[in-house]
């Protein structure tokens, strides 16, 4: 979604001369991978953006928007971002979502017209701020966009993104999900997803407001983070691991339905083994071959959070 209301700026800001072809836009999908964020071949274009990721001190860079609490690898890269003091590249991490950051950015210096794609905006908000009214909604996926999240998500193709970021420009949401190329990436995954509530219903232990699950020895990459609140409504935080086809990932969350006085700041937490994220939801990346260290920072992470003062 980032990537579609990014679009939409590009064309206000860099419109095409007249009697020009239209600007032709490339999408690459990015991962938190342990062996490094971005190959030179990733910036190959006149203008290149990097929208929901962490900051890039390469020059063909010319476009950045993030609004993580670990937006940059390095002190390095933080200050470069301000020395170079750019007019295209925005760092908010008061934000709760980049699309809604690229939004308001682009409504305010830029002109772009937010009025055909509020819905978008909101949903894209919504969702990366989980403010879902209720786990039940969060995992049960009645809306249009809660289930393109869970295509976004699942998805493996890799031709599916490309083809979906501009065509959240041009169809309404609940039209999009009805396409056929959505709904044929969409219906193996939903079936996946039932299965998925199963599966970690079965692995999913609770203990002093803490979900504790390893997942890793299943095809489970991509699974809907909200299931455990689904189970353990009463749990503070969650800690999981899972293996996906690049890296071994320990997820680490708190419970987005309930007022935490005292949250402890996974992003922090995170940035100590590597990761990064938000003060309420983040993660680290290993090898994927690395499974014992991803299991050993899981229990020391688990251990961590058991401890600390609960509502």
């Amino acid at each position: 979604m980032s990537a579609a209301l990014f679009t939409a700026l590009h064309r206000g800001a860099r419109p095409a001369a007249a009697g020009a072809p239209p600007t032709k836009y490339h999408y690459r999908g990015l991962s938190h991978t342990a062996n490094g964020l971005f190959e030179r071949a990733d910036f190959d274009a006149p203008d290149n953006a990097i929208v929901d990721f962490k900051y890039s001190r390469d020059p063909r860079v010319t476009w950045w928007f993030d609004h993580h609490q670990s937006a940059f690898l390095t002190p390095a890269d933080a200050e470069h971002f301000k020395r170079e003091n750019s007019p295209q590249k925005f760092f908010d991490p008061n934000y709760g979502s980049c699309s809604k950051l690229i939004a308001d950015v682009g409504r305010e210096r830029f002109g772009l017209d937010t009025a055909p794609i509020e819905d978008l905006i909101h949903w894209a908000d919504l969702i990366d701020q989980a403010r879902f009214p209720s786990a039940k909604a969060a995992v049960e996926l009645k809306e249009p966009a809660l289930q393109l999240m869970l295509a976004i998500e699942g998805s493996t193709d890799s031709e599916f993104l490309p083809r979906l970021i501009p065509d959240f420009l041009a169809f309404p949401l609940g039209d999009l999900v009805q396409r056929e190329y959505v709904q044929r990436e969409l219906q193996p995954l939903l079936a996946r997803h039932w299965k998925s509530l199963e599966l970690i219903h079965q692995r999913l232990e609770c203990v002093d407001g803490v979900i504790y699950f390893d997942v890793s020895d299943l095809d489970l990459e991509g699974y809907n983070k909200f299931i455990p609140y689904y189970f353990c409504p009463d749990a503070v935080y969650c800690v999981g691991v899972s293996r996906g086809a690049q890296r071994m990932k320990v997820s680490i969350g708190s419970n987005p339905w309930m007022e935490i006085p005292h949250l402890v700041n996974l992003a922090q937490v995170c940035e100590r083994y590597g990761g990064g994220g938000h003060a309420r939801v983040g993660a680290v990346s290993f090898a994927r071959e690395d499974l014992e260290r991803a299991r050993a920072v899981a229990n020391e992470v688990v251990a961590e959070l058991r401890r600390a003062p609960k509502p």
